[in-house]
């Protein structure tokens, strides 16, 4: 593999570069330098070796190891599938990546399966390559890399604000505005390790995060709502709703949760109601343009159609 040093490369560290420019983290880039696999200028560097422009940095990946999570046949909605990646319409409840508190029964696992015979290794290891994250109880669509020539292409287009993601969502109350933008850091909660918050001190933990949002009805108490992301942090949209006095509706994490429309009908509300609805990006291979749309969830449907029809 082999990259050549841009002119955003100067003085940039090595590590912070590659991760930057390429499917490696900088986890894995630090483990390769330290073997002497990552060549700049045709000698080994270290991982906060300082870049020139222009320079060419090579390194050989060893082959894939075994992920070491358990492949399982679970139920997936694959929207669209081929050699290099795969779309899914990922559904409310399903974790993403094995954790602690969740270690199968994801997305991960899932794929794994499904993908059986088919993935190349992604960072040195036989496993789908997740390019961006929606959480637990948020539907939705992703994009899945099968082999690291796409999870580098995807990763550089995330990386550039080139991949597109449409969000669905009903808030608490009414906006003053029909469209607007949050453009506010985030980072973690500095009281509490379970949430992310805005912050303005200029601490180096936060990270800017921008949301674009219109408003599709005004229902007086309760707005649905079409956010499109430019940046992806960790609960982005949930955050930014909630900075502006909107939490999601079923958001308890956030502030949601407690208004009368919302105990009323709880039935429907499992999570914030948030549904990753549209997502483009340009094919790593082909360069042709994709684009998926799915429906809402008949839950998201059901309290539409109670706010449109109460009077």
């Amino acid at each position: 593999m082999k990259l050549t040093v841009g002119t955003d490369g100067a003085l940039a560290r090595l590590d912070a570069y590659l991760a930057d420019h390429t499917a490696l983290s900088r986890t894995a880039v630090a483990r390769l330098c330290a073997d002497g696999a990552i060549l700049v200028g045709g000698k080994p560097a270290a991982k906060n070796a300082r870049l020139t422009p222009g320079t060419e940095i090579a390194w050989e990946e060893p082959a894939p190891t075994p992920a070491g999570v358990e492949a399982q046949e679970l139920p997936l909605d694959i929207v669209y599938e081929d050699g290099d990646l795969l779309v899914v319409n990922k559904p409310v409840g399903m974790v993403v990546h094995p954790a602690p508190g969740n270690p199968d029964g994801t997305l991960v696992n899932a794929l794994l399966f499904h993908c059986r015979g088919e993935l190349s290794g992604v960072g040195g290891v036989e496993r789908p390559g997740i390019v961006h994250r929606i959480d637990k109880d948020t539907a939705g669509l992703l994009v899945v890399a099968k082999n690291d020539f796409a999870h580098a292409g995807l990763t550089v287009q995330m990386a550039h604000h080139g991949i597109s993601r449409v969000y669905h969502a009903l808030a608490v109350g009414g906006f003053r505005e029909a469209t607007g933008t949050v453009d506010a850091p985030i980072g973690r909660h500095p009281k509490d390790r379970k949430k992310m918050a805005v912050i303005r001190d200029g601490s180096h933990t936060a990270r800017e995060a921008v949301t674009h949002y219109r408003v599709l009805e005004d229902f007086g108490n309760v707005t649905y709502l079409e956010l499109r992301l430019e940046t992806g942090r960790t609960h982005q949209i949930r955050v930014h709703m909630a900075s502006l006095g909107h939490p999601l509706l079923g958001d308890a994490l956030y502030g949601g949760g407690h208004t009368a429309f919302e105990k009323s009908h709880a039935a429907y509300l499992h999570g914030q109601a948030l549904i990753a609805k549209e997502l483009s990006f340009l094919h790593p291979r082909t360069g042709e343009q994709m684009h998926f749309e799915v429906p809402l969830t008949a839950d998201f449907e059901k309290l539409l159609q109670i706010l449109r029809t109460r009077g």
